[in-house]
């Protein structure tokens, strides 16, 4: 990827991390909680809090990439509204991700569920149920956003209908996702791909470009098929990229642990690809190893080195890059529609985000 790319991937990370900061600071006046809750204020800065850990925002930079295909000159108004959308939708997702993972850090911090574990240890059931509460006004926050925008009626109902869709299609996405978990240790890379097409790839991908087409005057609508094999095709990578580094990424870097995957036990593309290669002791220790929450560190680092030792890192990075070429080649279909320069960026950016921070 050229240079002004990253750059310009940058521009839109610190731009929306204002406007993100901003958003926080008034919505508490709008909420109209009574006047004795201390929880109501304390629940919006945990997902303040959790929101502005964010990383490279890359879904407000589809958002904005995808309206630069056909003008450049797209209201500031739909698309800050749509990327505040975007990722307070992603905010849902991570608090009751960790929730159900029982996850203690996320971006560096803790999560909303053990921030409230924290301040009530002798109340469980409350924690949790803070927790669950946490999401769903995220995720009603990620609608009236849109509802509240100073928008024509006709696109503030369209964009709330992208969204409202998109969070149907991840939470069957996330139910598939529990399912998967249940089911073989060895899963088919079909049911793999539609787990990571449902779970991350409609909100990641597809919603950002729908979002993003609406705001330019498009209608997505109209080339529903080549965006949605875009963004399956981007989420596998993103999935896949995800798995890899659970197993073989810096854990000081990504600001949580490695080996998550492993100790609970999920049916990823890194342990598809493990027991596919691995035999005797080998696949015995890794095994043993899936599922086990007291799993220690010197065992997921005895998984990576086997890992290593037959070629798996490799395995992946080809796949990634074979889904990632395969992106490219769809988005190059848009240029006798759109413009040159924004297609350019879809189409080099699928190889961008699996190669980057490996």
């Amino acid at each position: 990827m050229p240079e002004q790319l990253p750059d310009r991937v940058a521009r839109h990370e610190r731009r929306f991390n204002r406007l993100f900061a901003e958003y926080f600071d008034r919505v508490g006046a709008t909420l109209q909680a009574p006047s004795f809750s201390r929880f109501t204020p304390d629940c919006l800065e945990l997902l303040r809090d959790l929101s502005l850990r964010g990383g490279k925002r890359m879904r407000v930079v589809l958002l904005h990439e995808a309206a630069r295909l056909v003008r450049d000159d797209a209201p500031a108004e739909a698309l800050d509204a749509a990327a505040l959308s975007i990722e307070l939708l992603q905010t849902h997702g991570l608090v009751h991700d960790d929730l159900i993972d029982d996850s203690a850090t996320r971006r560096g911090g803790p999560t909303t569920y053990y921030a409230y574990r924290e301040r009530f240890p002798r109340h469980p059931r409350a924690a949790l149920g803070l927790t669950v509460l946490a999401g769903d006004l995220a995720l009603a926050l990620a609608l009236r956003v849109l509802l509240d925008a100073r928008l024509p009626v006709g696109l503030r109902q369209a964009m709330a209908d992208v969204q409202t869709r998109t969070a149907v299609d991840t939470f069957v996405g996330q139910i598939a996702d529990l399912e998967r978990d249940f089911g073989p240790a060895v899963v088919d890379d079909d049911v793999l791909h539609d787990v990571a097409d449902h779970k991350s790839a409609r909100y990641s991908v597809l919603a950002p470009l729908c979002l993003g087409l609406l705001a330019a005057g498009e209608q997505p609508a109209a080339h529903e098929p080549e965006l949605r094999r875009y963004a399956r095709l981007v989420g596998i990578c993103g999935q896949m990229r995800d798995d890899y580094l659970d197993l073989f990424g810096d854990a000081t870097a990504m600001g949580k642990p490695t080996g998550t995957d492993i100790r609970e036990g999920k049916r990823t593309y890194t342990t598809a690809r493990l027991l596919a290669v691995l035999s005797g002791s080998d696949r015995a220790l890794v095994e043993q190893a899936l599922g086990d929450p007291a799993c220690p560190a010197e065992t997921v680092a005895a998984v990576r080195e086997r890992a290593e030792r037959h070629g798996v890192p490799g395995l992946m990075r080809a796949d990634m890059r074979r889904y990632a070429e395969q992106a490219g080649e769809v988005a190059a279909g848009w240029r006798p529609r759109w413009r040159e320069e924004a297609v350019a960026f879809f189409e080099r950016l699928p190889l961008w985000s699996v190669e980057r921070d490996r």
